[in-house]
């Protein structure tokens, strides 16, 4: 082949090239912003008053709520159009189970679980802590269910059963249990994306505080930002996440990334992500900061008139847009 064809034969493949990136670029683009926002905060906000209105209360300490919370996102899930099955084990006197379903094609170059505890603390309805993750979750499942058959990831749903005490910490986290499992038999996972205390936000200046030393840097003083926290082997999927994220302009983004599996700032690990980083696996935990930004945590108080629906419809965009690109 001579100089000159072979220069349009390679002008001709960049052009292809080019028009390929572009057409899913706009494809995921489309996905995310074509979405109907108006409709997703209002199955948000049914979800969490189903959750902790008419359930309430869902710890492990009483048991009937707990349970009927797992049916009501097995339910959810299997109406739109997803298989669910159970994964059961033993907490004391009964028997608790993590719901997972799964949706995007079996060959996928890509696998991630997406996960959320639905228990709360004894005592309280939990609506950030964890019912305002676990709408998300249901939310974000039943979008990429209905882009399945182009969708270019796998996603794993998991619903975890116990996460608050007195379970916290114990083998019997539900995240414990599925890390420890995915581990012992070789699951194929690119990013666990842990969404913990997803639904509040405060705009006056200095209502949002960080855990030592991150208060000594330019971090924003109010708490209108999702935040995305990975350890250092995870670093890649948090950048990934980022880029993706920073393309729904609407929902501002804060990245950290903190060495030796966050022991060096404990808090960073309070959530369903963390047996995943001691099991190898690469986690993040996407989250509105908890404690540092809500003064309801762990009170009588979280309830769900105290949270930001319209910031928790932009967190399911920008998910969808994450999980729904090509290749990172």
């Amino acid at each position: 082949m001579g100089v000159g064809h072979a220069s349009v034969g390679f002008g001709l493949v960049i052009v292809l090239l080019w028009k390929t990136m572009g057409a899913a670029m706009d494809r995921e683009l489309l996905i995310g912003h074509s979405m109907d926002l108006a409709a997703v905060e209002k199955a948000l906000r049914r979800h969490v008053q189903v959750l902790t209105v008419e359930i309430g209360e869902r710890s492990v300490l009483e048991p009937s709520g707990h349970a009927r919370a797992a049916r009501y996102i097995a339910e959810t899930l299997q109406s739109a159009g997803l298989r669910v099955w159970e994964e059961p084990y033993p907490y004391g006197p009964i028997t608790v189970a993590n719901i997972l379903a799964e949706t995007g094609p079996e060959n996928a170059r890509r696998r991630y679980i997406l996960g959320a505890h639905y228990d709360s603390l004894v005592g309280t309805v939990g609506a950030d802590d964890n019912a305002s993750a676990v709408a998300v979750l249901l939310e974000t499942a039943r979008t990429l269910q209905a882009l399945e058959p182009t969708l270019p990831v796998s996603v794993q749903f998991a619903a975890f059963a116990l996460e608050e005490p007195p379970a916290y910490g114990t083998r019997s986290m539900g995240s414990r249990v599925r890390a420890r499992h995915a581990k012992r038999v070789g699951e194929h996972i690119d990013g666990m994306i842990c969404l913990e205390m997803v639904g509040y936000t405060c705009r006056e200046p200095g209502c949002q505080r960080y855990p030592f030393p991150l208060g000594f840097m330019n971090y924003p003083s109010t708490g209108d930002f999702i935040g995305i926290v990975g350890n250092f082997a995870s670093r890649f999927l948090v950048r990934a996440m980022e880029r993706s994220f920073k393309k729904n302009p609407s929902l501002p983004v804060i990245t950290l990334t903190v060495p030796f599996n966050g022991w060096l700032i404990p808090t960073v690990r309070l959530s369903d992500h963390a047996p995943f980083w001691d099991a190898g696996f690469p986690a993040v935990m996407v989250t509105d900061s908890a404690f540092y930004r809500n003064p309801h945590y762990h009170t009588v108080h979280d309830t769900m008139d105290t949270l930001d629906f319209a910031f928790m419809a932009r967190l399911v965009q920008s998910l969808v847009i994450f999980l729904g690109e090509p290749m990172v």
